[in-house]
């Protein structure tokens, strides 16, 4: 595979010192490139892909000559995980047994979002039961080989690396189906609330194997708890439940001076920002523009909130125009600091390959040397 893209100038900062630099809102030589990634129909319908044998985003990334971000991660849900079954096929749909347990239905020819139809936790019962089954905070494949660790992220290394700090909700809501989460919420609040304590014990469990030991430059975290009308949940249910134990979490992060934690949350984050800033994640990640609003807005109104992700997949859809006015409408912001701009969530297929070749060198242009 010859890469189609030659990755943007070294400049004076390595990866890591240009990321934490522009997280941290100061100077940089040129903005951080990586984008999130692709629908997997992309790596089947886009020319580019087929000809030069890209079959993943890792070499995708290589291929586009982005910059490397990485995120490690021990054990912080289900150990052991259910093992995956196609029960049936129901003519172009399978009906299948995920790893949590959670029997769905999805299309045989699109990679599709299943829709789930029964999850293996319904009462508390069935909750204390996995619980005790795959949720043993010293089962031996959440032990993690400090040694290995250390030695693999060293401290004079020059890409960024991040430490995963699990997901206390948004998991869950995976479990119990989005249905069943807000039955949860108003039938079983005892029983949600031990499921993310849960969720936290390991994550803390993971942080106090590794911190202090390796040096990580960010936190991540995954939950998936929005969608286009704002959470799942009412933000009571984040202030009340969820919000103390991102606390305790961000307490060690901070204790190892680790001070920017991304979480991966789609939709309308904005009813839960407050909650997330308070408690201490601080960027939004992928940052979905027609589920929420323009970037900018939000870091006009909140100066500390950082943001990843955030460009308009649409407008690549819409074509070279509207592409250009909207990555101009992001140059003030990106050049002020703690923005990275990628694509807001994997690239589909209806972006032609034209038209994100010309957006990667837009974007060049735009944020490839200050």
């Amino acid at each position: 595979m010859t890469p189609i893209r030659k990755p943007w100038k070294k400049g004076e900062f390595t990866n890591r010192e240009r990321f934490n630099r522009q997280m941290h809102f100061q100077p940089v030589d040129r903005s951080f490139n990586m984008e999130f990634g692709y629908w997997d129909e992309c790596y089947t319908q886009w020319d580019i892909f087929v000809k030069n044998g890209i079959k993943d985003r890792g070499a995708a990334n290589e291929f586009f000559g982005f910059d490397f971000l990485g995120v490690e991660s021990g054990v912080t849900w289900m150990d052991p995980p259910f093992p995956y079954k196609e029960l049936e096929r129901r003519g172009n749909k399978i009906i299948m047994q995920n790893e949590d347990g959670v029997i769905g239905e999805r299309t045989i020819e699109f990679a599709s979002i299943p829709h789930f139809i029964k999850s293996p936790i319904e009462t508390p019962d069935d909750w204390l039961k996995t619980k005790k089954e795959r949720f043993d905070v010293n089962s031996p494949a959440r032990k993690i080989d400090v040694q290995k660790w250390m030695e693999y992220y060293p401290k004079n290394r020059t890409n960024p690396i991040g430490i995963n700090c699990g997901s206390m909700i948004g998991k869950i809501r995976d479990l119990l189906t989005f249905e069943g989460v807000c039955y949860a919420w108003m039938d079983y609040p005892e029983m949600i609330e031990d499921m993310v304590e849960t969720c936290c014990v390991m994550t803390e469990h993971l942080l106090d194997q590794v911190l202090g030991y390796v040096d990580f430059d960010f936190a991540h975290g995954w939950e998936d708890i929005c969608f286009n009308h704002g959470p799942i949940l009412p933000p009571s249910f984040f202030e009340e439940v969820v919000a103390p134990r991102y606390k305790r979490i961000s307490k060690r992060l901070l204790n190892h001076g680790i001070d920017l934690w991304y979480t991966d949350c789609d939709g309308d984050v904005r009813p839960l920002l407050q909650m997330f800033l308070d408690s201490g994640i601080n960027c939004m990640f992928p940052y979905e523009v027609n589920s929420c609003t323009h970037p900018g807005e939000l870091l006009d109104q909140y100066p500390n909130l950082r943001i990843m992700g955030g460009v308009d997949k649409l407008k690549l859809i819409e074509g070279q125009k509207a592409t250009k006015a909207y990555m101009e409408s992001l140059v003030p912001y990106v050049k002020r600091g703690g923005f990275i701009p990628f694509v807001d969530h994997l690239c589909p297929p209806d972006v032609t390959p034209e038209n994100y070749l010309y957006y990667l060198e837009l974007k060049e242009k735009l944020f490839g040397e200050w």
